[in-house]
């Protein structure tokens, strides 16, 4: 017995394979734009936002000047015998600088002592001859007038000792003052005579120059226009007085290592540049501050708040050429917001206007952005923690002892 099978005809059967190859690809392609649309969000760094206090600085230009100068100038005429102090040291004050001769000066002092003693001597004859006639006048044995006449001698007596007593004192302080000492402590410059020099009290030239560095002043300029803006955003109640700190980057552009403070603000613009001069003080111990040197002032003149501070790399340009930032919204949506940026501090731009705490912004990982897309935020870790961790791994990759590798 034959068993007989039936099958459909062969271009039936083929009808079927179309259809079939079909609902594969399709179903294999679905599976795959599935997996593309997942995977399609990028993947960017992001931080968290948090409003802080934060110092409004403005850098300005100054010049260093001494904290305190004094010429050192002869107050009496005579040649200079001795230049005691080495150019270029520091002095203290009331130290011996230059020794005028003394030999006229000494003179005048014995001539104002002897007329001194004369006086004196003169007055004790005027006295007796005054109490003298005091006592005749009662028993009428002189004349009203006799006695009258005694009494201004005697009167004109003292006078005479008062005078000669203060010539005696000009006389000494002329020849003290052939000891021409330091006014002032600090240190001294190059010295204008030598030994052998005529000086005189009036001379317009001073002998030399002492300056104290330490602490030294600053004199900062600020246009008016500046000031006054500051000074109504503080009456507005925007900004709060701050500390009035300062610090300076010296000619070669580093840092000065020493704070100082804003001493004060002059109360007059001038009218010919329209700045007003502000005043600050800096410790000085090295000396490394001399007068004239220009510098670059950075002066805290208030303290803003509600600002945040954003990594300067997340700040853009958008189409108009303001800063902006990538903002990380609901659903993990990006969008570009404009901000108001108020000044940087180190790495940072502190943002005034166009970000709020709590907020997320994309730090890294901008470019794979775009307006309205989705994507996949994860924290963003600071550089300082990637070096610090990379000098890890090289110190244990260092401590752990290598592996031998054999080659058969």
């Amino acid at each position: 017995m034959s068993l007989l099978l039936s099958f459909p005809p062969i271009r039936a059967r083929l009808a079927y394979v179309p259809l079939g190859l079909a609902l594969f690809l399709t179903l294999g392609c679905s599976s795959d734009h599935g997996d593309e649309e997942a995977d399609s969000a990028p993947e960017v760094a992001v931080i968290t936002l948090a409003a802080q206090d934060f110092p409004v600085r403005t850098e300005l230009p100054g010049r260093v000047s001494a904290l305190r100068i004094a010429e050192v100038r002869p107050q009496v005429s005579g040649i200079v015998e001795k230049r005691l102090f080495a150019e270029g040291s520091d002095v203290k004050a009331g130290d011996l600088l230059y020794q005028i001769n003394a030999d006229t000066y000494k003179a005048a002092m014995a001539r104002a002592n002897a007329d001194l003693a004369i006086a004196k001597a003169n007055l004790v004859n005027l006295q007796t001859l005054a109490e003298r006639h005091t006592r005749l006048l009662t028993s009428k044995s002189v004349s009203p007038q006799e006695h009258d006449q005694a009494q201004a001698n005697y009167q004109q007596g003292l006078a005479q000792v008062g005078a000669a007593e203060a010539e005696l004192e000009v006389a000494r302080l002329n020849l003290e003052r052939t000891k021409v000492r330091a006014p002032i402590a600090g240190r001294i410059g190059r010295s204008a005579i030598t030994e052998g020099a005529l000086v005189s009290a009036d001379q317009p030239e001073s002998l030399a120059t002492i300056q104290q560095f330490d602490p030294i002043y600053v004199d900062i300029v600020q246009s008016s226009q500046q000031l006054l803006q500051h000074k109504r955003r503080l009456q507005a109640g925007d900004l709060k007085p701050g500390d009035r700190a300062a610090s300076l980057i010296l000619e070669d552009g580093a840092p000065f290592e020493q704070q100082g403070f804003l001493k004060l603000t002059e109360l007059n613009v001038d009218p010919a540049t329209g700045v007003v001069t502000l005043r600050a003080q800096f410790p000085n111990p090295q000396g490394l501050l001399l007068p004239g040197m220009y510098v670059r002032a950075l002066i805290e003149q208030g303290i803003e708040s509600g600002v945040v501070l954003i990594p300067q790399q997340a700040v853009h340009y958008n189409e108009k050429n303001e800063p902006a930032a990538w903002v990380i919204g609901t659903n993990n949506q990006a969008e570009l917001r404009a901000l108001e940026l108020l000044g940087s501090e180190g790495s940072q731009w502190a943002v005034r206007k166009g970000l709020k705490a709590g907020e997320r912004i994309v730090v890294e990982g901008s470019l794979r952005v775009r307006p309205g897309q989705g994507v996949k935020p994860v924290a963003w870790v600071a550089p300082a923690a990637h070096s610090v961790i990379a000098k890890a791994d090289v110190a244990d990759k260092a401590a752990t002892p290598p592996t031998e590798t054999r080659v058969d």
